[in-house]
């Protein structure tokens, strides 16, 4: 009965071996690209200084070796005077990780690319505009936190209803050719 017991630790075990282990680690991180502009300083200085904050996020990720994968999260923040339109500054950045990503494939690995991904590396890009922000004499831009999560789904939606809608013109464009062939 302990042969039996050893027999199948034994074969569990090498099922196991067989399995590709997962693996997450974070390689590195850092700024891509940067750039700030402030075209209506110092003249800007001299206004009370109201704010409209217009804020983009965009997420991109490669394959870039073996088992690595770099993650780019590009923040654009600019900001106009909320009473004359004028742009008071435009900050961007491109904040990047390099990550080693092994045994996670398919939607799993896209998901861990567009959501968990950008979740490690915005603490990082928000920290480096709020200071971007300050060292070119404004108040700080303290950017809320981003649900990475929220974006991923409905980037995933929108890709599915216009999947959807490319395939109902293609079912159009094939039913009227078959009706002028007639």
């Amino acid at each position: 009965m302990a042969e039996d017991n050893n027999q199948n630790a034994g074969a569990q075990a090498a099922g196991e071996q067989e399995k590709p282990q997962l693996q997450f680690s974070l390689q590195r991180i850092y700024v891509k690209d940067i750039s700030f502009e402030a075209p209506n300083s110092p003249s800007v200085f001299g206004q009370p200084f109201k704010p409209k904050v217009g804020l983009d996020l965009d997420t991109r990720s490669a394959k870039v070796g073996e088992d690595m994968f770099e993650v780019v999260i590009k923040v654009t923040a600019q900001v106009t005077h909320s009473e004359s339109g004028t742009t008071c500054f435009l900050a961007e950045i491109e904040q990047a990780g390099l990550f080693r990503i092994a045994g996670i494939e398919g939607d799993q690995l896209d998901h861990t690319l567009g959501a968990f991904c950008p979740n490690v590396l915005f603490p990082y890009a928000r920290e480096c505009i709020d200071n971007l922000v300050n060292r070119g004499g404004f108040p700080p831009l303290m950017l809320a936190p981003v649900n990475f999560e929220a974006l991923y789904a409905q980037k995933k939606r929108r890709a599915a209803e216009q999947a959807q809608g490319e395939q109902a013109q293609g079912e159009a464009a094939s039913g009227e050719q078959a009706q002028t062939s007639h």
